[in-house]
């Protein structure tokens, strides 16, 4: 999920007037051909990420379809999906593979359903995995870690419901067995005839990936790079290490894949994806700075006090329940990365 809003920065300009026309209309974009045997069309999200998800369609040597990041998917009902592929002259029967960024519903919440349809093969990378499988516990401990953010009493119970012990990644859209292929860095995709590698991105979730497909200038980026908005990040359960830290190195790893098209998993196609990330980087940097600002200024503040002289969107006045905890969490990954955690005071 996004949570984060545009950044004031430009937005680069799209590769698919179709899609940018849709987003700013505020419907669907049609079915639009990406590449000859690759296709991409939109699922909508009814939970307020923006608009819909891009999903996009490999065609293999064999006739066989790859579906990457299928979209969210009501009551297991795919509609969508079904009449995209309609349209392009195929079924969902067809489908043998479905391989995603990353755990969140607007992305894998069509998998099992898919699966159950089909017998098509679920890979994702095994971080996302072992997310969904503890979340329980993880969100327990999440009860702990709010009770020393200094919320006012107020605000406490919403967030305690969306990111403590209340919370659900998946939106309960995922089941076990998470996935069929565990993917690591490097892997290749088992799509016939098509070279397409997994790169390890971290930090929007702990096991989130891209797709490099070099033979057709193509990358898939899931939520690690959008065009227009900055991404959450640590929305993916807990981790061993600072997912700021994480998405920073992330975004560096993209350099490489200058020249590629970029297909994310919203918004629209564009290009350039190192200028976009260098963008994302600044973004990351200011808000440091701003943390470091109110450290300084501040005496043993609480983590909500610090969060508090933060100019997000709308200020933290505005915030209750998940986008309030995300940015109070995101206020502790920038306070660790700077090596200042000890300047903050547990309530």
């Amino acid at each position: 999920m996004t949570t984060v809003p545009p950044s004031a920065a430009p937005a680069p300009e799209p590769i698919s007037p179709v899609q940018a026309a849709a987003l700013r209309d505020g419907v669907l974009p049609p079915v639009e051909q990406v590449r000859p045997g690759i296709w991409t069309f939109a699922v909508p999200f009814r939970f307020g990420v923006p608009e819909a998800t891009l999903v996009y369609v490999v065609e293999g040597s064999d006739g066989s379809l790859a579906l990457i990041d299928p979209g969210w998917s009501v009551d297991g009902g795919l509609d969508e999906v079904r009449a995209a592929l309609s349209a392009i002259g195929r079924s969902l029967d067809d489908v043998s593979l479905v391989a995603v960024t990353h755990l969140h519903a607007d992305h894998l919440g069509a998998a099992a359903a898919i699966r159950r349809a089909t017998g098509a093969r679920v890979a994702m990378h095994e971080l996302e995995v072992d997310a969904l499988e503890r979340e329980r516990t993880d969100a327990v401990r999440n009860d702990a870690d709010i009770a020393t953010w200094g919320l006012p009493p107020e605000l406490h119970d919403g967030v305690v419901a969306a990111w403590g012990s209340g919370r659900r990644i998946g939106l309960g859209r995922s089941e076990a067995p998470y996935a069929d292929l565990l993917l690591a860095d490097g892997d290749v995709l088992p799509i016939p005839g098509r070279t397409i590698r997994t790169l390890w991105t971290p930090g929007h979730t702990a096991g989130h990936v891209c797709f490099v497909d070099e033979a057709d200038g193509l990358l898939f980026t899931g939520d690690h790079v959008l065009p227009r908005i900055n991404s959450g990040i640590g929305l993916g359960g807990r981790t061993a290490t600072n997912p700021l830290g994480d998405y920073l190195a992330s975004l560096g790893r993209l350099d490489v894949h200058a020249g590629l098209e970029v297909c994310p998993g919203h918004e629209y196609r564009f290009a350039d994806v190192v200028a976009r990330a260098q963008t994302l980087a600044r973004h990351r940097e200011e808000r440091s700075r701003h943390v470091a600002e109110a450290l300084d200024l501040l005496d043993g503040p609480t983590l909500f006090e610090v969060a508090a002289r933060v100019p997000f969107s709308g200020g933290i006045e505005s915030m209750t329940g998940f986008l309030l905890a995300s940015a109070l969490t995101q206020t502790a990954f920038h306070a660790e990365l700077l090596g200042r955690s000890g300047e903050v005071r547990p309530a």
